[in-house]
């Protein structure tokens, strides 16, 4: 897929990352379903025990449980998304339009996302899946062990990224990527905040 922002302007990629965002069709209902995912842990029972009352997973375990619910409930509203291959798809396919697919990164950072190291080298052909495409950023509260008061979702953005935008950790035993401050602002749309509420 040619990239969007090819040969573009940096106070030009706002006005694209939108339209982008707006043709999406699944962007009316991408809050409700990961506002619905996030609750659908907490409901769920592991024989008799309960995320948030029995026990309280670290940040990668819940951001784990709400990648793979979100493209479970996804599927039930429109068939044509499914929960990716890990490793050879986006997290979550479009069966009939693969630029319409997804990755889903979830982080209990205030407003950061971040990725491994391989999402900022250039892809080939032998790559299992493309870099360049959708991303659906999710920022939620961690549990607090003294209050054990349930997290919330506190951000969620869609945008397109391409692998350019990432910029891998210096150390070479890094294994994490970030995003620059000019990304977030032009290269996502915030859906939901949770002041919101």
């Amino acid at each position: 897929m040619k990239s969007p922002y090819a040969n573009k302007k940096e106070n030009e990629w706002l006005k694209i990352t939108k339209r982008l965002v707006e043709k999406h069709p699944l962007k009316e209902c991408l809050v409700q379903i990961v506002l619905k995912s996030w609750d659908s842990i907490f409901k769920s029972n592991f024989d008799s025990y309960r995320i948030g009352k029995d026990f309280f997973p670290e940040p990668q375990i819940m951001g784990f449980f709400l990648h793979d619910i979100i493209a479970l409930h996804l599927n039930k509203v429109n068939h044509d998304y499914r929960i990716g291959d890990a490793g050879k798809e986006k997290d979550v396919v479009c069966i009939s339009n693969e630029s319409l697919s997804f990755e889903i990164k979830t982080s209990s950072h205030n407003n950061q996302i971040f990725g491994n190291r391989s999402y900022a080298q250039k892809g080939s052909d032998k790559d299992k899946k493309h870099k360049d495409g959708f991303f659906l950023a999710i920022n939620f509260e961690k549990f607090n062990l003294k209050s054990k008061q349930r997290p919330e979702i506190k951000l969620i953005r869609f945008g397109f990224l391409e692998h350019g935008d990432w910029i891998a950790q210096k150390s070479p035993k890094g294994q994490q990527a970030h995003l620059p401050t000019n990304v977030y602002e032009k290269k996502f749309v915030t859906l939901y905040t949770r002041e919101q509420v």
